[in-house]
């Protein structure tokens, strides 16, 4: 009798369409070796792998980052979102437009966040980051450096920096020197410390994932190794890609060790060979230094046919995304690496039971996995004794690290005790910029509710900030100054949703355009929160609780906040 095939919500529509491997990898290789996507490249890449021409080019029209037509001598991006709005990115954008919008060999180009809200307003040339104010120099050294051919450098490659707050060992790390490290892999290969030992220290220590849901770390890898279909498989979602959120860009960068031995950890714990880290575009640099790190493991055997000598097999490569903020959402990032456009299935069932080729998958955020090494090593009490003690007799476990952005002195990454007040860490940043009092903060990247500075003193984590109102999110605190528009910084922030909404259903894709026509006409008029109408927070509801991922859910969040903040002090 056979077999009945499991009906799996989301994936209908394709069912038996466009078996095989993503053809992702070869567009990314097209574009990095030509600089775009001539026809003739695509058609001899259809007749390679015997797949259509259309599948290949509906891939193409949906990812940002791939291009149909020839570069310009140098490209010109530059980021309107919440961070570098807030430090005058307006006004910066209108003079580079007017210097070079006419430039023939100028590919100006206003878009999304580029994970650089550190040295905001920021930009790239070429794809390498740099700070708007040097925009010009770095213009005229890419036109003097250009190559006759045409095809300009990728900044791609450029050296990964550390973001402005960061050290070179944070607290998270338990290895002194670079000889130290994986011990804890090595342990567990060498059979002297038992997989199942991690996944309880795992648990014990109350990890829940940091990459902005929240869910128990230990629940998520129990859930994984118990199930019985194979192969499994461990994938790093590094796409952070939230404005105000670049955290995970700077733990790639300073601790790709501690990254890469907690996804090793999880394979061995859950029984999985295949690991990827899915990074997203912008991380060039950072995922260099991945790229590097992985290739030293390899060289010491810890992965490969034999790793470590126990006989047991684990490989670990890069997914390089060819663009879009959904991504991060954990099965749209599958969808993307199975070779479909980038949209979010229903749920259940979850990547856990149903993941990457249908097949048992566990997925933890940058932060999530650097954790794991020292948790494995000092155990959970430890863990657990690295938070502050609550004020209502709240236990806030373990380390936090937050990006922190807008108008603050000292924008970066600071890894602090969990339950460290905002007033805390905004005073270690420096506080407010130009010593002004505080208007707001989003406590949790773009998607988090907007608080006030009555609420400063509230501790850090995820059910004190979901008591206040908001939620702890990707660790991102974007703060505001006193005398900011409020209502237009959260029309920023729709705005990118708008712009980074995949369409695949109708409640995110129209609502989020029909409430940003609204609210942008308010703001241009004059108005305030006052003169938001009730069709905007209708708009709200539907979206909240029809959209199918969490992009629509939350997409007017920051602007229903705002309106709440305007009534408390009305």
């Amino acid at each position: 009798m056979a077999e009945a095939q499991i009906r799996v919500p989301g994936v209908e529509a394709r069912a038996g369409k466009f078996p095989g491997p993503s053809l992702i990898p070869a567009l990314n290789a097209i574009q990095e070796r030509v600089g775009w996507l001539p026809r003739e490249e695509l058609v001899a890449l259809s007749r390679d792998v015997h797949r259509p021409l259309y599948e290949i080019e509906g891939l193409i029209s949906f990812y940002p980052h791939f291009r149909t037509d020839p570069p310009q001598q140098v490209q010109l991006r530059v980021c309107h979102d919440l961070s570098c709005w807030l430090r005058g990115a307006d006004e910066r954008i209108a003079r580079l437009k007017e210097r070079y919008g006419a430039d023939a060999d100028v590919e100006f180009v206003e878009g999304s966040c580029l994970g650089r809200c550190d040295i905001a307003p920021a930009c790239t040339v070429n794809e390498a980051p740099v700070p708007m104010d040097a925009a010009d120099a770095a213009v005229t050294t890419a036109k003097e450096t250009a190559p006759a051919d045409g095809a300009h450098p990728n900044g791609h490659h450029a050296p990964a920096a550390a973001a402005a707050g960061a050290r070179a060992r944070w607290p998270n790390d338990p290895y002194a020197t670079p000889q130290d490290r994986y011990s804890v892999v090595k342990a567990v290969l060498a059979g002297s410390l038992d997989s199942g030992q991690v996944i309880a220290a795992l648990k014990d220590s109350g990890l829940r994932g940091m990459g902005g849901a929240g869910f128990p770390a230990g629940r998520k890898w129990d859930l994984v190794a118990a199930q019985e279909a194979v192969p499994k498989y461990v994938i790093c979602n590094a796409d952070e890609s939230e404005p105000g959120t670049f955290k995970d860009r700077d733990i790639l960068a300073t601790q790709p060790h501690l990254v890469l031995e907690g996804m090793l950890l999880g394979m061995l714990a859950v029984g999985a060979e295949e690991g990827w880290v899915f990074i997203r575009h912008e991380y060039g640099p950072e995922e260099q230094v991945v790229r590097r790190e992985i290739e030293r493991l390899r060289d010491a055997g810890l992965i490969g046919p034999d790793a470590g000598g126990s006989g047991r097999r684990l490989n670990v490569e890069v997914f390089t995304s060819p663009g879009g903020y959904i991504l991060g959402e954990e099965s749209a990032l599958i969808e993307c690496m199975e070779g479909h456009r980038g949209e979010p299935r229903n749920k259940p069932p979850f990547p856990g039971t149903y993941g990457l080729h249908g097949k048992p998958t566990l997925m933890n955020s940058v932060e999530t996995l650097a954790h794991l090494p020292v948790i494995a090593l000092r155990g959970a009490a430890w863990w657990k004794a690295q938070g502050r003690p609550g004020k209502n007799g709240d236990e806030h476990a373990g380390l936090k690290f937050f990006a922190v952005s807008g108008h603050i002195e000292r924008p970066g990454v600071y890894c602090v005790p969990m339950g460290t007040t905002a007033r805390e860490l905004l005073d270690l940043a420096g506080g407010v910029s130009g010593g002004r009092p505080l208007g707001a903060i989003q406590p949790g990247g773009a998607s988090s509710n907007f608080i006030g500075p009555g609420q400063l003193d509230v501790e850090l984590d995820f059910g004190t900030l979901q008591a206040a109102g908001s939620m702890l999110g990707s660790g991102a605190i974007v703060v505001m100054a006193e005398g900011t528009d409020l209502l237009a910084a959260a029309t920023n922030v729709l705005r990118f949703f708008r712009d980074e909404s995949c369409g695949k259903c109708v409640p995110c894709r129209v609502g989020s355009t029909k409430a940003h026509v609204i609210l942008n006409g308010l703001l241009a008029a004059g108005g305030g929160p006052g003169g938001v109408n009730g069709e905007v927070r209708d708009l709200a509801e539907v979206m909240r609780r029809t959209s199918i991922c969490g992009l629509g859910q939350v997409a007017l969040g920051p602007v229903m906040s705002v309106l709440r903040l305007a009534e408390d002090h009305g």
